[in-house]
């Protein structure tokens, strides 16, 4: 494992007209479970079909119906809880979260409030290199999702698409550990991470696949000392919740946005109401949505229409069994394996994709190399496109196989960078490409020492110069590469050139 050191919660400090302030930040994250249909129905999930299209009688609290639990969509969140070293509890059951929605069919929602699935876990934070800090989950829970109103396709009608609707939810809720915008941020992406290695949630934030709502409050310096000695939530001030934040951006925007009117209604004497915000991005301000409801407010009871949910520990240690390597786990290994920097670990670990198709490269060349190529010259020329690796025009084994052809000597780097190209544009073998162009690499030293004599020969001067500054022997190397069209091996033309002129 990586050599880490764990800081505590470093509190990011606002100084307002009369006090200094600090911000408490908790997060309930919202990740569509990555299943093909939904927790209590066998309706299709696909994103973007046809409104309601993707609907069940279940789903549409059609008379009769009774939810039937997928199995899968448990398994997930099981997978998900020991990917974050959380707790499995082996019993856990549904309640019925009463409040109306238009695109709430049923008039409730089944979720997990007082028996969730999945305990306390934690999420490592990455703050820089080696250091991370530990925010704790409280608790993960299974729940059905809500559909859609649709208000801008008619000016006097709303419409509700209900494909969403019953999709299974993972609520994973952070404790009040965080301190500050940028690391609300990092955590979630983190999460994100670590959820996409996993595979139970795609991490798509655009299609409201992975969603945070953010509970934002302040306190005076020394309040949250006095929280974490009495767990006494009132140390920490009255929290708004910033409702559906898909974004990093937006959710550090808001952080800073919302923590100044907070500061600013308690400076000027008032007090803050506990409540449901919008965050309008246009404007870079919350906005007041509803009170903010207690738990008592949903009339939670049991779900009368699902038994209480049971488990077998040997289930539950056969998908430990099968978990993939983490993020955290797959950047120790690149360090040790490579011999590559935290930096690089940390930028070919950053998405799943980026590392599958960098240890496809590895496996033919030299880890070191490979991870310089595939992060400079592909991940740049990428961004340039603006490509995803998914859509890479340059194939693991072709970048290998530049790779390979410069350990073996047969082209230098500046050669490699044009083959890039060529490969990159026309696709191609390179092996082949460097043959039939005749890009191979000029090793033959006495072609070399032939150029090299030319080269010395027409510039007298410059052979004095050099012989009273060495360092300018690097001109006599840039010109007999340039004569030789940057073929010769570099490492020959600085020898051959230092031996004639007895430097």
């Amino acid at each position: 494992m990586l050599d880490l050191t764990y800081e505590a919660p470093k509190p990011k400090v606002i100084q307002g007209a009369k006090h200094d302030w600090e911000l408490v930040i908790g997060l309930e994250v919202h990740a569509q479970v990555a299943s093909k249909s939904k927790l209590f129905s066998g309706a299709s999930t696909l994103f973007g079909s046809e409104p309601n299209s993707n609907v069940a009688f279940v789903d549409s609290a059609m008379p009769g119906m009774l939810p039937v639990i997928n199995e899968f969509c448990v398994a997930q969140a099981v997978r998900t809880g020991l990917g974050l070293k959380a707790d499995i509890n082996l019993k856990s059951a549904f309640d019925r979260k009463n409040y109306f929605y238009p695109d709430l069919p049923q008039g409730y929602q089944i979720s997990q409030l007082y028996h969730p699935i999945v305990g306390e876990g934690e999420v490592l934070v990455d703050m820089g290199p080696g250091v991370a800090r530990k925010v704790r989950i409280e608790r993960i829970h299974l729940e059905q999702d809500a559909g859609k109103s649709i208000h801008d396709m008619d000016p006097h009608f709303t419409f509700v698409d209900l494909n969403r609707t019953g999709v299974a939810l993972m609520e994973i809720v952070s404790r009040p550990d965080i301190r500050g915008p940028e690391e609300a941020a990092a955590y979630v992406g983190k999460l994100r991470q670590i959820l996409r290695y996993l595979g139970t949630c795609d991490g798509n934030m655009q299609n409201g696949n992975l969603r945070a709502d953010v509970n934002v409050s302040v306190c005076r310096p020394g309040d949250y000392e006095k929280y974490q000695e009495t767990q006494d939530f009132s140390h920490l001030g009255t929290r708004c919740e910033i409702k559906n934040m898909n974004s990093m951006r937006f959710i550090q925007q808001a952080i800073e946005y919302e923590a100044r009117r907070q500061i600013q209604i308690l400076e000027a004497g008032g007090e803050i109401d506990q409540e449901t915000r919008l965050y309008d991005p246009d404007k870079g301000e919350t906005r007041s949505m509803r009170s903010k409801e207690e738990a008592h407010d949903y009339r939670y009871f049991p779900c009368p229409d699902l038994l209480p949910l049971e488990i077998e520990q040997a289930w539950v240690d056969d998908i430990a069994g099968a978990l993939p390597e983490l993020p955290d786990q797959k950047k120790a290994r690149f360090v040790a394996d490579y011999g590559m920097t935290e930096y690089d670990a940390s930028v070919l670990t950053a998405e799943v994709e980026n590392a599958a198709f960098f240890e496809e490269v590895a496996a033919a060349s030299d880890g070191k190399l490979a991870a310089n190529w595939v992060i400079n010259e592909l991940f740049g020329r990428l961004k340039k496109d603006d490509t995803d690796i998914a859509d890479s025009p340059m194939s693991p084994s072709q970048l290998g196989g530049i790779i390979s052809l410069i350990q073996k000597g047969d082209i230098s780097g500046k050669i490699a960078k044009d083959l890039f190209e060529i490969v990159y544009t026309e696709g191609g073998d390179p092996s082949l490409i460097v043959e039939e162009r005749g890009m191979k690499q000029v090793t033959d030293t006495g072609a070399i020492e032939t150029a090299v004599d030319e080269v010395i020969a027409a510039n007298p001067q410059q052979v004095e110069k050099a012989k009273q500054n060495p360092k300018l022997a690097g001109w006599f190397v840039g010109q007999v590469m340039k004569a030789t069209g940057g073929k010769a091996n570099p490492k020959a033309v600085n020898e051959i050139v230092a031996a004639k002129l007895g430097l």
